[in-house]
């Protein structure tokens, strides 16, 4: 059995045709040049008009760095954030006693810009690792945040952005007690992507008035369903997080588990998720195209996500998808190495609509068919593993000569 295509949002859900994560109501945001990078947008800002309710996923690396530390703290506090900094160019992470320092004095130098409390500031850094934080360029940053000139929500994705070709955002709008409701979002994220959260950051933005803990709820079981479930080289970061904030600005009735129009905010939510989790995947450094792998009739939802995962994060089926090689062998030894419990003599894998394998044996199958499915942009292998009514989906990208380029050369 299938799970619902939160790809395709219910008819009660509307995709705005230029949304962006300023969409809801009572936020904006902004990016400017500071000097942490040569030349492109170095800093940016989301900013609500009154503290959000909010809610974070944050990376499983070990290695956490110090504004991921300092946001999570935060947030943890009084489930509130009002204003979101973030820097492109350095990590500020593996730097130590320092790095709290300079986390610690970017909050406070925002929020006395801002005229808020310190513990309604978020930081989030993504570049080069174990290279201390050079501090005046943040300074020059926060010395924007007011400007009226530089709020332009463009402006923050772009600055927001590493070895990214694309900016990543989505909006969404739909009814909920008479109010019109819209969820927005945006991400950077290309390389060092692998489930359970890696170099990607995440900003989703709602004017719903929204229960903490629902909240919270809401982002960690779809963050494992969107972010969770994509990859473009197996690598994890220290600094990556999703965090989502709720403004209230609309005046609706509280939103939890038990409001009757729950499911159509959840699945706005989702949508919003999915899609930046998919521009991530799309994204990936020298990737050529999207590949999807769909996992069906698995006997768990854990071992559903565990094989997709498994086949999405495969080095040999991501460099035959480049090579729009229809290597099925490659998929199956991915699904065997899972280290869940598969009946290989009921595994069927399809490519795209051509079935390839059936009962775990190859198959004679149309090859022209089945290329003319391997060069298109977007190409989807399902897996149905016929013991129960389970299903997940992953994203990534294939493997190509410049993902080498570009990760060789990346501190030059």
């Amino acid at each position: 059995m299938m799970a619902t295509d939160i790809t395709q949002p219910i008819q009660k859900i509307h995709i705005l045709e230029d949304g962006h994560v300023t969409s809801p109501k009572g936020f904006t945001a902004g990016g400017v040049h500071t000097g942490l990078r040569k030349k492109t947008l170095d800093f940016g800002w989301i900013h609500s008009v009154v503290p959000a309710t909010a809610a974070g996923v944050y990376t499983l690396n070990s290695f956490q760095a110090a504004p991921l530390k300092l946001t999570k703290k935060h947030v943890d506090t009084a489930k509130k954030i009002q204003t979101i900094v973030v820097n492109s160019g350095n990590a500020n992470s593996c730097t130590g006693e320092d790095g709290m320092k300079k986390a610690h004095a970017t909050a406070e130098l925002v929020a006395k810009e801002k005229g808020i409390e310190e513990h309604l500031v978020a930081i989030a850094s993504t570049g080069i690792i174990g290279v201390p934080l050079p501090f005046e360029p943040i300074k020059k940053g926060v010395q924007y945040l007011n400007d009226p000139l530089c709020q332009n929500v463009s402006d923050f994705e772009r600055a927001i952005l590493t070895t990214d070709i694309e900016t990543k955002h989505i909006a969404v709008e739909f009814e909920i007690d008479g109010k019109h409701i819209t969820v927005g979002g945006a991400a950077k994220g290309s390389g060092m992507i692998h489930p359970n959260m890696a170099t990607m950051l995440g900003f989703i933005t709602t004017d719903a008035v929204v229960d903490s803990k629902s909240l919270e709820e809401a982002l960690k079981a779809t963050t494992d369903k969107t972010f969770n479930m994509i990859t473009v080289d197996g690598d994890s970061s220290t600094n990556d997080m999703v965090l989502a904030l709720a403004n209230g600005t609309q005046g609706n009735t509280l939103l939890n588990q038990d409001h009757p129009q729950w499911t159509v905010f959840l699945e706005g939510f989702q949508y919003v998720c999915k899609t930046l989790a998919k521009s991530i995947a799309r994204d990936g450094e020298g990737a050529t195209k999207l590949i999807e792998v769909e996992v069906i009739e698995a006997k768990t939802a854990e071992v559903a996500q565990a094989v997709a995962k498994s086949v999405i994060s495969s080095n040999l089926v991501k460099t035959a998808m480049y090579g729009s090689d229809a290597n099925w062998g490659r998929i199956i030894t991915a699904i065997g190495y899972s280290n869940q419990k598969i009946e290989p003599e009921h595994v069927k894998v399809s490519i795209g609509d051509t079935v390839v394998v059936e009962k775990g044996i190859g198959v004679p199958f149309d090859e022209e068919a089945v290329m003319l499915t391997l060069v298109k942009d977007d190409v989807k292998l399902i897996i149905d593993l016929q013991q129960g009514q389970h299903s997940a989906t992953a994203w990534g990208c294939d493997l190509t000569y410049d993902y080498i380029r570009i990760n060789s050369s990346y501190r030059t």
